[in-house]
């Protein structure tokens, strides 16, 4: 029988629609082709094609916008969003509005067209985590930005237009509804509880273990009880910390290990799937919140959003969020 469950976080509802189950296997569709590496801006030799770098880990010796690079960062060529003039607010009428001002930037994971996350060094990994920390510090001291938003987009039904393995960061002077709806539910269970929301979640997850993925002394790795996506999967700090730009050197090193397996796993049993990775995080003037607790959310794209989803903010899982742990667990951790 169907089943419904609320999302603690967002306190929204999901369907679990255990008439529809579907394992793995139902789920993997032919690969899309490749379009190679020939007119890739992001690999070696056509640094030119992008605009110039804004950061890279580089050995000394080597000029900025050349190859030699491991880790680079580039303004988006096609910005959702400029750093060019003010931030200006508008209003027409009955409407608000305000001019177009943020960030829009690219990391380029690796010189390497087809090498994906899990396949990655784990000093690899610890770089690109390493760019996005710095930028976000970087970010974070323009007084007209409150948020960034730090995402990756695998596959083309995911949204991504280049094959080549890229994080994006998206730096805006709001703070997103999304977000708003989760500081507001943390910060009611906060005050009525007396304890992280995040914090309680995560220990009842670790109660309950069925859908564990991964636990080390930094981060915990799981399928949500409120999935609302099938093989959905959330990593948490163990340790309380409401921002991504305050984690410290030896959680960055973990990060990458728990990144990696997770994505691995997802690899595995569903062969290279398409997904969003989303990092949620503390707008930048509340970074410090007791009752905030930032977090990963990974997504496969392994269903079609419709009518019923957008109309009533239900989402529908054909997979259970236990067996989906089932099926991942059995993938042997590339650590062992």
């Amino acid at each position: 029988m169907p089943e419904l469950r609320e999302n603690p976080v967002t306190q929204s509802w999901v369907v679990i629609a255990t008439e529809r189950a579907k394992r793995p296997t139902d789920f993997v569709h032919p690969a899309a082709p490749r379009k190679g590496t020939a007119n890739c801006p992001f690999c070696y030799g056509n640094e030119d094609k992008t605009p110039p770098e804004i950061l890279a880990y580089r050995p000394q010796d080597t000029r900025p916008d050349t190859p030699g690079w491991r880790v680079r960062v580039v303004p988006n060529k096609f910005p959702a969003l400029s750093d060019e003039g003010d931030l200006v607010a508008t209003r027409e009428g009955f409407f608000r509005g305000m001019t177009g001002y943020g960030v829009h930037e690219v990391v380029v994971e690796s010189p390497e067209h087809d090498l994906t996350l899990p396949y990655q060094t784990p000093e690899q990994v610890y770089n690109v985590l390493s760019a996005l920390k710095e930028r976000f510090a970087n970010l974070s001291r323009d007084r007209r930005l409150r948020y960034v938003q730090i995402f990756k987009n695998h596959g083309g039904v995911a949204g991504a237009s280049l094959e080549h393995p890229h994080f994006q960061i998206i730096a805006t002077p709001l703070i997103p509804a999304e977000t708003e709806t989760e500081l507001k539910n943390a910060y009611d269970y906060y005050h009525e509880h007396g304890e992280c929301l995040f914090c309680r979640m995560m220990g009842a997850e670790l109660g309950e273990a069925r859908r564990i993925l991964r636990a080390d002394d930094s981060f915990v790795t799981f399928n949500p009880y409120g999935s609302r996506f099938p093989f959905e999967t959330w990593i948490l700090p163990r340790h309380h910390n409401s921002s991504f730009g305050s984690i410290s050197e030896k959680e960055v090193r973990d990060l990458a290990l728990a990144v990696q397996d997770a994505l691995g796993r997802l690899d595995e049993v569903l062969t290279d799937p398409p997904y969003n990775l989303i990092l949620h995080t503390a707008p930048l003037d509340l970074e410090a919140r007791e009752y905030y607790h930032w977090h990963i959310e990974v997504l496969p794209r392994l269903t079609i959003v419709a009518g019923f989803e957008w109309g009533t903010g239900f989402f529908i899982n054909p997979t259970p969020p236990e067996d989906a742990a089932r099926f991942l667990q059995e993938v042997k951790n590339p650590e062992e």
